[in-house]
């Protein structure tokens, strides 16, 4: 079966005065029709770049500088601009980080979602508001006649990223690109948000990219996961894989440092959380070899002398390591001689 979005060695880099900076750096990725991909990684990984590149909206200085994209087997880095635009919205979307600043504060925000309405569809000004106010509806927002003629600073920020998912909602996408789509939210709205879009989702049997840095988000709604670090996929794998078996250190130490992962101490009983030492590498000075090998519990002279590759150490599950590799080949060899 063909992926729905098949993302090959995309490499999106910045110039600056420092040097280029290598913001994705030769991601593949692969997404099917109704699945639910999860991107984690810590803050400056690359996650928000890599959707951003995928609709074509990278900022500033910033270009791709090589790789494919090919969404329903078209390549959206071969379209014009205009065709581009064609795409956005209508099979496309984007939830943006934050609403706030995603919405314009001086539009109403029926106005706003009306206007991404008639972008994309033959229908007139009433027809668009009409059908803005039945998607504040479904979104979940109590009194929908009366909130189509509020503004942004009018609603809370549950409310205003509700209005962000009806609008790239309104032309019923094949894709849907969330970045951190319940950050600053309570807990309670956070599950709220999750669950809409997960019926959203089941409803228009539409693929879904999760951009987050929190794995019980991707552990409760995603089924295939891409853990990224510096501008690089260094594992990937379905859900269950993931948190049953992670085969790259990095990956360990973000599900170990959750809250809910801590360990206690053998004599006071309290509990401590566990934290991945050093930091993530600067973009205009990386290290040579594996980028993680610095902050590494496992680092080997391989690792500092060679970058390792994304290989599939067990079957579905990839990992850039050179430890993960060494072990399947142990594996191997204790297999044979049984």
């Amino acid at each position: 079966m063909q992926p729905l979005l098949d993302i090959k060695n995309l490499k999106t880099v910045f110039s600056t005065a420092k040097g280029v900076i290598k913001a994705v750096d030769g991601v593949s990725l692969s997404l099917n029709a109704g699945e639910t991909l999860g991107i984690v990684g810590e803050s400056g990984c690359g996650k928000t770049m890599l959707a951003l590149s995928v609709m074509r909206l990278i900022p500033g200085s910033g270009q791709i500088a090589e790789g494919q994209v090919f969404f329903d087997g078209q390549d959206l880095l071969s379209l014009s601009e205009e065709a581009m635009r064609e795409k956005r919205g209508r099979d496309i979307a984007m939830i943006f980080q934050e609403p706030m600043t995603s919405l314009n504060p001086v539009l109403r925000v029926g106005e706003q979602i009306a206007e991404a309405i008639r972008l994309h569809q033959h229908v007139s000004a009433k027809e668009a508001l009409t059908l803005s106010e039945k998607l504040l509806g479904e979104v979940g927002i109590a009194e929908p006649a009366r909130r189509v003629k509020d503004y942004p600073h009018q609603l809370s920020g549950g409310m205003r990223q509700r209005v962000m998912i009806a609008m790239a909602m309104s032309c019923h996408p094949q894709l849907l690109l969330a970045d951190e789509p319940t950050t600053a939210l309570d807990v309670t709205i956070q599950a709220q948000i999750l669950n809409l879009i997960s019926d959203l989702k089941e409803k228009n049997h539409m693929a879904v990219i999760l951009i987050t840095h929190d794995l019980g988000i991707v552990a409760e709604a995603a089924q295939k996961v891409a853990v990224m670090y510096a501008g690089k996929v260094v594992e990937t794998a379905n859900v269950e894989k993931i948190f049953a078996r992670p085969l790259h250190p990095y990956t360990l130490g973000l599900i170990e440092s959750r809250p809910s992962a801590c360990s206690y101490g053998e004599t006071s009983g309290e509990a401590y959380l566990k934290t991945i030492p050093g930091t993530v590498p600067s973009l205009y000075d990386l290290p040579s070899g594996c980028r993680f090998s610095a902050r590494c519990n496992r680092v080997e002279d391989v690792c500092r002398a060679s970058e390792p590759e994304l290989m599939e150490i067990e079957e579905g599950h990839f990992a850039a390591c050179f430890i993960a590799m060494k072990e399947k080949a142990r594996h191997c060899e204790q297999s044979e001689a049984i």
